[in-house]
């Protein structure tokens, strides 16, 4: 079995990959898309998504990241695939499931699981434009407003160059919104000759469990259920070594306390790489998926939500770590220093 942690915009980005990886159980990780729209990126935009290409393509635990892209033009995909190729990443993934309207407005992401065609030339021209060693992957949904295309599409993936389909068992019109249709995911995989991957909707323990029952997959795709649980994937891995066909439901695996240095090195990485404005409002971000999770997280979050200043923020780890018993080891006179600097080391002007 391998577990891998998906691709979400705007929150899994390369500070929660660290951390996650950190915690452990993840075999391998997925870039937030990096959109291609015409022009030729250049590396600094790479690099800006998947800081980790200056790491041998790997999270510092050492987990392989695999870069993703979104585009609907084959000519300009391929030419920054294999710009993007150069750097050297684990691998090169391409985006079929994007749900959000404005990426689906210029064709790109689920907009694809409309036209087959369009997605085989655009595989094809991907995979042609990379070394034949570097792995090309693909993640789609069933389908765009139904799932009458969903086998055409995988397989104009699959015969095209695609080593790996990720399936996220829900169309675009669908979203986000429960239950992900798990049990659809044997008609793709019978179809196609490659690894299928099972996404969407997991949880839990004993979600994980049911998707790879119902989805015939062995691999899963764990997304926001390891936001809400880092532990997630290490109880997976837990139940399934204890030889489980369903599981009770039970506390997460890796307890408040012990997620204390976790979420100070977040904060750490969150001060130093991204803008003033983004700091606070990631560490909510986070806790307010906990709080599906633990009961700390709900008290946390009350706490801190209407905190902006990065000092406060601060000030409330350090109070809730001396609460648990857990070492404060956050360096506030060089967290001072991050205050009021932008990540590229400009200031903002008070």
């Amino acid at each position: 079995m391998r577990l891998l942690l998906a691709p979400m915009e705007g929150l899994l980005d390369f500070v929660l990959r660290d951390v996650l990886t950190q915690v452990g159980g993840v075999d391998r990780c997925v870039s937030e898309f990096i959109r291609v729209s015409g022009s030729l990126l250049p590396d600094r935009v790479f690099l800006r998504y998947m800081p980790e290409l200056r790491h041998g393509s790997r999270t510092l635990a050492g987990v392989p990241v695999r870069a993703q892209l979104l585009g609907s033009d084959p000519v300009s995909m391929a030419e920054n695939a294999a710009a993007l190729a150069r750097l050297q990443p684990e691998g090169i993934d391409l985006n079929f499931g994007c749900p959000a309207k404005t990426v689906n407005r210029h064709g790109g992401g689920a907009s694809m699981l409309q036209d087959p065609e369009a997605i085989a030339t655009l595989v094809a021209a991907v995979r042609r434009a990379v070394p034949a060693h570097l792995p090309v992957s693909a993640k789609m949904r069933l389908g765009f407003n139904d799932k009458s295309l969903m086998r055409e599409c995988a397989l104009a993936m699959a015969e095209n160059g695609a080593c790996e389909l990720v399936v996220h068992a829900r169309t675009k019109v669908e979203g986000y919104r429960p239950p992900a249709y798990w049990e659809l995911i044997p008609e793709i995989a019978a179809a196609v000759r490659v690894p299928v991957v099972a996404n969407g909707e997991v949880w839990t323990v004993q979600d994980a469990l049911r998707c790879r029952a119902q989805s015939g997959c062995s691999d899963l795709m764990l997304g926001r259920g390891s936001v809400a649980d880092p532990g997630l994937a290490l109880a997976v891995r837990q139940a399934l070594a204890q030889g489980a066909q369903e599981a009770p439901a039970l506390p997460p695996v890796v307890a408040w306390a012990d997620l204390l240095p976790h979420i100070q090195r977040f904060w750490w990485m969150v001060c130093r790489d991204l803008t003033p404005n983004q700091r606070a409002g990631r560490l909510k971000q986070w806790l307010n998926l906990m709080r599906r999770r633990y009961p700390e997280a709900e008290v946390a979050f009350q706490c801190v939500r209407v905190i902006t200043q990065q000092s406060l923020v601060t000030a409330w780890i350090e109070q809730e770590c001396a609460r648990c018993g857990v070492p404060f080891v956050l360096h506030k006179q060089e967290l001072a220093e991050f205050e009021h600097r932008m990540p590229d080391g400009d200031y903002v002007l008070e």
